[in-house]
């Protein structure tokens, strides 16, 4: 079966073709990074105008590229929720729409299981497996039991890790996208140049969570009280302190759950996934196979929602036209089921 994937959730207009699950014939990426970047963040007007005026010659451009058309396609996945209102507006009243007009059935994902299903596009992963997702909005560790079934083990109780690097990255004019910037400068950077602190998180069921208001704070507010006079005060060395500390947070509750749930495979999804020191110290757990989507699997796409949707079609399990979109994440429950 060949589905039709459509991603609006934030700032790229994404179409894919998938077909069975994995075999990707099309992925197109239209990113607005351009639009956005003299605000140094998305804006949530202009994301969603930018997904009006595009979508159509992205679905076709995926069509194309896959050589097929609306005919040949079995059934249409698009992102209904997490993400800016507008902008899933978009891509799901399109998707509802082809869905009327081709008599075709649909399927709403849910953008983090897609994240969380994104390395399966390119090799076959047996559950259960330990799944983090880390995005410019989102922290999600858990127990992955199925394409459709999560047990959260941990979130964030304030600001997610994507989300740090884009702010720090912001107050200090390192450049936008904040994690690619912050990366390519720690990569010149020392970071012994500062120490910043480790939040509390090991009491009242916190011990998988992740807190970066503190982190982001010290980086901002208070560096001098964390910097090492030893070090010269700069871009590169504030971004590789800033970016070891950041990953550090993420490795504490990563190692705990591994070790708590007997797990040995660990699959990553997300826009923070792509950073390469996170892809390193990962890889470096012992006793730990570590899985990654493609670079291109990482951020915003419409292959993993086509890949995901898939399943859903193959056991009978479509949207009816009442399924709207939210911004919530809505169903990730903690210690809970999808």
């Amino acid at each position: 079966m060949k589905i039709l994937g459509i991603e609006t959730s934030c700032d790229e207009t994404a179409c894919a073709v998938v077909e069975d699950g994995t075999s990707v014939l099309s992925s197109i990426v239209a990113t607005q990074i351009p639009f956005h970047e003299k605000y140094k963040g998305v804006v949530p007007e202009i994301a969603s105008r930018k997904h009006i005026e595009w979508i159509l010659p992205v679905v076709r451009e995926a069509l194309e590229k896959a050589n097929l058309t609306l005919d040949d396609i079995d059934g249409i996945g698009v992102t209904n929720r997490p993400g800016l209102m507008g902008s899933l507006l978009v891509g799901f009243t399109f998707a509802k729409t082809l869905s009327w007009i081709l008599d075709k059935p649909y399927i709403a994902v849910n953008h983090m299981l897609a994240h969380i299903y994104a390395a399966h596009l390119e090799r076959k992963i047996d559950y259960p497996y330990l799944g983090l997702m880390v995005s410019g909005g989102h922290f999600i560790l858990c127990k992955v039991l199925n394409f459709d079934s999560i047990t959260v083990l941990g979130t964030t109780i304030d600001d997610a890790p994507g989300e740090a690097f884009d702010k720090v990255s912001k107050f200090y004019n390192f450049g936008y996208p904040g994690g690619p910037a912050i990366e390519r400068l720690a990569r010149l950077g020392d970071a012994r140049a500062a120490h910043f602190t480790m939040p509390h998180l090991h009491k009242d069921g916190h011990e998988y969570d992740v807190s970066y208001s503190g982190l982001k704070t010290a980086v901002i507010h208070q560096l001098d009280q964390f910097w090492n006079p030893e070090y010269e005060k700069n871009d590169k060395n504030i971004a590789a302190a800033f970016q070891k500390k950041a990953v550090d947070i993420l490795l504490r509750p990563i190692k705990k759950a591994l070790t708590d749930t007997g797990l040995t495979t660990l699959v990553a999804g997300g826009g923070v996934a792509a950073n390469s020191y996170l892809r390193e110290k990962l890889c470096a757990l012992k006793n730990v196979t570590c899985i990654f989507p493609s670079l291109t699997y990482c951020t915003d796409n419409a292959a993993m929602v086509a890949g995901l949707a898939w399943h859903y079609l193959k056991e009978h399990r479509t949207s009816d036209f009442s399924t709207t979109v939210t911004h919530r994440i809505e169903g990730f429950s903690k210690k809970g089921r999808q």
